[in-house]
């Protein structure tokens, strides 16, 4: 399993100052929307640079343009999707594509576990689906984070899904696409990360548009969040900072 060091203060420390910069490294900033163009793209990886976050997510078409944007930006990795946004498409699309993303320069990979065989009980093929994606993108030294897309899950598949992905060696158990009916919850980021190990790490994505949504959730163990609101959300927390109002919040379960 990939090793990812994050200085972002855990679920033990509500109460507990965090920097601007370490709300920037916990956002992936999301530039998936259909219409976006080469020049929406250039514009989010500028954005992306200039708050130092921990990576741009991007269409896999738009991965050699992000790649180049951010040559001079190291700490900002390129991220893209797999199997997105249903999850539909077979293993072996889903291993040809993590291949070629990774060839162009991505260094995360996002992929979607297939929704239907995991609500129908094909847990086997859903495990195997995950594995196969897993082992391509961590002999490239890639991060593998496989979206469940709970808002066509019960509670006992979310359970079974993370499960899944933890045999599997995936690094994240994500919430969303953001492009389902609904997105992250609080009460779905709890339950995913009791339902993992310490080495399987959560990201929210979907509805992450405040920073007091983003703390809330990184309260309850959230390392990760997909966001297209990075700029409102960095605003809020410098101004925050400044008046010494920056902190982690107490667990919600508490």
């Amino acid at each position: 399993m990939i090793t990812y060091d994050s200085s972002v203060p855990t679920n033990e420390t509500p109460g507990q100052p965090i920097t601007v910069l370490q709300v920037a490294r916990m956002i992936d900033h999301s530039l998936l929307r259909p219409e976006l163009t080469p020049e929406d793209v250039a514009v989010g990886c500028a954005l992306a640079a200039s708050h130092q976050v921990a990576s741009v997510c991007v269409k896999p078409a738009d991965v050699p343009q992000a790649v180049k944007e951010l040559q001079t930006a190291d700490a900002v990795a390129v991220g893209t999707v797999i199997g997105f946004p249903h999850g539909g498409t077979t293993t072996a699309v889903k291993v040809a594509e993590s291949r070629q993303v990774l060839e162009r320069g991505a260094s995360e990979l996002d992929m979607v576990l297939n929704i239907g065989w995991l609500r129908g009980g094909r847990t086997q093929q859903v495990l195997e689906d995950i594995g196969a994606v897993v082992e391509v993108g961590h002999r490239a030294g890639a991060l593998v984070k496989v979206i469940l897309e709970n808002a066509y899950l019960n509670d006992s598949e979310k359970v079974a899904a993370c499960q899944l992905v933890e045999e599997a060696g995936a690094d994240f158990v994500k919430t969303s696409t953001g492009f389902a009916p609904s997105g992250a919850t609080l009460s779905d980021i709890v339950l995913m990360r009791r339902s993992v190990g310490p080495m399987v790490q959560v990201k929210a994505a979907g509805g992450i548009r405040t920073l007091d949504t983003l703390l809330a959730m990184a309260a309850e163990g959230t390392t990760r969040f997909g966001a297209t609101a990075t700029a409102d959300i960095l605003k809020e927390a410098a101004q925050r900072q400044a008046n010494g109002s920056l902190l982690i919040p107490a667990r919600s379960t508490d």
